[in-house]
């Protein structure tokens, strides 16, 4: 490959890398192409993209984006897909149902991820990354919260209501 082409490749990784704030490093090493096919769809209804590249260029281009990548540096060995979202649990989740009877043997397998500004080494993280909630979780969860409260007080004032009504029309009938 040129120096050009390399050039051209980090250039677009950069823009790539910029434009999602969560990403995964996995080995899809080993999929026939059926199962790769299948993979790719995944990816695409989920909206999750998936890129495999070359860990050199790969990490050139983490070079060239703004914060510290290097902790996962270890984990680009051998082959690596880049699975991109905006969604923080949407790439750990594809791979926990694409991987289901494997018993986590299967591939696609977790590398490392990048999410939510932290870091997870190794694919005994997954079942964590599986579990964080997304911004919209996050906010439903919240207003949950602020609800029950108002619909507790609401309840309250409508059930004593009636008690306070029920007490003076007996009182008002003896």
């Amino acid at each position: 490959m040129k120096k050009e082409d390399k050039g051209i490749i980090i250039s677009q990784l950069t823009e790539v890398l910029n434009a999602y704030p969560h990403f995964y490093l996995t080995n899809i090493e080993a999929l026939n192409a059926e199962k790769t096919s299948q993979l790719r769809r995944e990816c695409f209804k989920k909206e999750v993209k998936l890129v495999v590249v070359k860990n050199n260029l790969l990490k050139k281009a983490m070079e060239q984006v703004e914060g510290d990548f290097s902790p996962l540096y270890g984990s680009m060995k051998g082959n690596t897909a880049v699975m991109l979202s905006q969604t923080a649990n949407a790439p750990a989740r594809l791979i926990q149902d694409f991987t289901k009877g494997t018993k986590g043997e299967g591939k696609p397998q977790l590398k490392a991820a990048y999410v939510q500004e932290s870091f997870y080494i190794g694919a005994e993280n997954l079942d964590a990354l599986v579990n964080i909630k997304s911004k919209n979780e996050l906010i439903a969860d919240i207003i949950m919260l602020l609800e029950s409260p108002a619909k507790n007080v609401i309840s309250a004032l409508q059930s004593s209501g009636q008690t306070i009504h029920g007490l003076l029309k007996t009182l008002e009938e003896k």
